[in-house]
């Protein structure tokens, strides 16, 4: 595992270094290699969906599907909850599938039947278990073959829509809408394939989505450059942008919460095991407070004893009052917090600041989030 890691790593630092080593070149050249190799697979795979060579099963109900087109975190989790959130709001009984990832579980589950939550982080993945704490009413199920699951669901809880989260790639079940979640920091992944960047289809895939939500307007540089860019591809189809809103500050090992404005001048460490910390440490500063340590997780970490003990050695080091991290962070710290410093959760909110009506047109769903009083 550990070698792994370390090959991983350098596998991203060669793949982004401006003067490459001798050895970064080589790796260079190997990833290049394979990712060449992935896109002939991927291209041959989309091929056959689009001739009808492999089926797409449907299910009785509409599915809106919320993917992207890189690895990385472009706030599917937010956006899916806000869907569902203001689906529910509507009147619309709705129920959300994903893969569980991270999840140890095998087959299809049950993480939530929308009444409680039955399946922790280890067996179900953080994500599934943060969307079923969060989403009181909706069920939650994984399994890798959404197929299943979407059987399992279609016949338990009789939902009018289903949520397909991170399904853009798994064209194996039908889907009515396909909404594509563009980063503005990052759009295209670099624009190479896997494993030379973060693509996980080519560009030209984009022609397959029903609208577009870029998330994180409020950290692009050229919003209007990257429509027309999107639009050069994938002409007619609504674009809409988001920001993902703080809006309150939950404590770790408790029901306590503050509004935002409590990290107004505190000395803080963040903490983060996500796919974009360089976001979550930029909503924290932007918040005012004083990041006096920061210590970055791979996406989907599974927290020791150990981890604990760094956050709390950092803490105390630094004279930090709050140890601040994300909401999905928090579902696998669990109960336990770093001895001497309390642990805060930044909870964040999707809002759509423009194309709201067309990209909920396109979708058949509502897509602005209901917030809770």
């Amino acid at each position: 595992m550990k070698l792994w890691g370390w090959l991983e790593t350098f596998g991203l630092r060669a793949a982004r270094a401006e003067a490459p080593t001798a050895a970064e070149r080589v790796m260079r050249g190997l990833l290049t290699l394979g990712a060449l190799a992935y896109g002939g697979l991927v291209r041959a795979r989309n091929a056959g969906y689009n001739t009808g060579v492999f089926r797409a099963w449907r299910l009785p109900c509409r599915v809106v599907c919320v993917g992207n087109l890189t690895v990385g975190g472009t706030g599917k989790t937010p956006t899916v909850m806000a869907l569902a959130n203001a689906a529910t709001a509507a009147g619309t009984r709705a129920c959300i599938l994903l893969r569980g990832y991270g999840g140890a579980g095998g087959g299809v589950r049950v993480v939530s039947d929308g009444s409680a939550v039955q399946l922790g982080w280890r067996e179900a993945g953080d994500e599934a278990v943060l969307l079923a704490e969060r989403l009181p009413g909706v069920p939650v199920v994984v399994g890798g073959d959404r197929v299943a699951a979407g059987r399992l669901a279609i016949e338990r809880f009789r939902p009018a829509v289903i949520f397909l989260d991170d399904g853009f790639q798994h064209r194996r079940i039908h889907r009515d809408a396909d909404l594509v979640l563009l980063d503005a920091t990052d759009p295209f992944g670099g624009g190479r394939l896997l494993p030379r960047g973060r693509l996980r289809e080519p560009i030209t895939a984009l022609r397959r989505a029903r609208a577009f939500l870029v998330t994180r307007a409020d950290q692009g540089q050229d919003l209007e450059a990257l429509r027309r860019q999107v639009e050069g591809i994938a002409a007619g189809r609504p674009i809409g942008f988001a920001v993902f809103r703080p809006v309150r500050l939950r404590e770790q090992a408790g029901t306590r919460e503050w509004p935002v404005t409590e990290l107004r001048g505190k000395r803080v460490v963040a903490v983060s095991g996500i796919a974009n910390p360089k976001s979550f440490r930029r909503t924290v500063s932007d918040l005012g407070a004083v990041v006096v340590g920061s210590l970055e997780f791979g996406d989907h970490h599974a927290f020791t004893a150990e981890d604990r003990g760094r956050m709390a050695e950092v803490a105390r080091r630094e004279g930090a009052q709050w140890i601040v991290t994300t909401e999905k962070d928090t579902v696998r710290l669990g109960t336990q917090t770093p001895a001497g410093c309390p642990v805060v959760a930044v909870a964040v909110e999707l809002e759509i600041i423009d194309g709201a009506e067309a990209v909920e047109a396109a979708l058949g769903v509502p897509v602005r989030a209901v917030r809770r009083a």
